[in-house]
């Protein structure tokens, strides 16, 4: 593969060609700017407006593509980098494909705890980490590598139970399987390689986090604007968790003013009634795009 520009300085990104990660991982690179066209139709995409190519490719591809260098950085599910026993860096859990590797059994079977599983056979896509689990439990088992619809193994007598990915757990239901024990807790996660990057790449890479903190930090917090007495500020100043002192601007009413801040969203609620009570009104709360932290 070749670069469109200077490799020395041009970032490549790994992302999930399609599948549950990709549309939000597309969201996240718009909204920090990223923008680029033609992603549902071709392998490789060049950035408008920053020094960034993307390749699409299958999620269970893309740690050895980082691990290799072939790409700087990797957006890919925990799962499929532990499953891979991949050699990268993690820079950042970002919130999102959230998901758990899961062993599951039939609801009518015998099978409770971890020491039951001896000698037993587990259908899964992931059985690197089935089989290393069971090791470190000191327990026995026959790993089969089923590549799709795991669920129904045991039905099929293939398997006496299944490891498989759980969000919601409505398949394992709808299979007649109950969710037992939980192996990996999963989310999506941006990784580099930990081949020897440039001094140009390194610089694009702290500009690529600085965003991404930025927009992460935006989506968990919103601005507040309010209006309250002079001689309530030093309560409401008491009251907000805001990040930073709150911005406060005299009104046209004597005696009144405004207050302008940044909270969590999680805590907003837990502090408006607090708020009235000490004379704050005309409470406002804003989405916000993107923080400069």
């Amino acid at each position: 593969m070749t670069r469109s520009k200077d490799s020395s300085t041009s970032l490549r990104i790994a992302i999930q060609k399609s599948g549950r990660l990709t549309d939000k991982t597309v969201n996240l690179l718009h909204g920090i700017g990223i923008d680029f066209d033609n992603y549902k139709r071709n392998l490789m995409v060049k950035a408008r407006d920053f020094d960034v190519e993307l390749l699409l490719l299958r999620d269970d591809d893309i740690p050895e593509y980082v691990q290799d260098g072939i790409c700087d950085l990797g957006f890919v599910g925990a799962n499929e980098r532990a499953e891979k026993d991949a050699d990268v860096t993690v820079l950042r859990g970002l919130n999102y494909g959230k998901c758990r590797l899961s062993i599951a059994v039939p609801k009518d079977g015998n099978l409770n705890e971890a020491k039951d599983f001896d000698g037993k056979t587990i259908a899964t896509s992931y059985p690197f980490l089935t089989q290393k689990y069971f090791k470190e439990q000191g327990v026995d088992v026959k790993v089969v590598e089923i590549s799709g619809a795991v669920e129904i193994t045991p039905q099929l007598g293939v398997a006496d139970a299944i490891s498989d990915l759980v969000s919601t757990g409505g398949t394992l239901k709808a299979n007649g399987l109950k969710e037992l024990f939980t192996i990996l807790e999963s989310e999506t996660e941006l990784v580099q390689t930990n081949m020897e990057l440039s001094e140009g790449k390194k610089e694009l890479i702290e500009k690529f986090l600085m965003r991404i903190d930025g927009y992460q930090q935006a989506g968990k917090s919103r601005y507040i604007m309010m209006n309250a007495p002079e001689s309530a500020i030093e309560t409401v100043k008491a009251i907000i968790p805001s990040m930073k002192s709150p911005t406060i601007v005299p009104l046209a009413e004597t005696g009144m003013v405004a207050i302008h801040t940044v909270i969590p969203i999680t805590k907003f609620w837990n502090v408006m009634e607090e708020l009235k009570e000490a004379g704050a009104s005309d409470i406002v709360m804003l989405p916000i795009e993107s923080m400069i932290l």
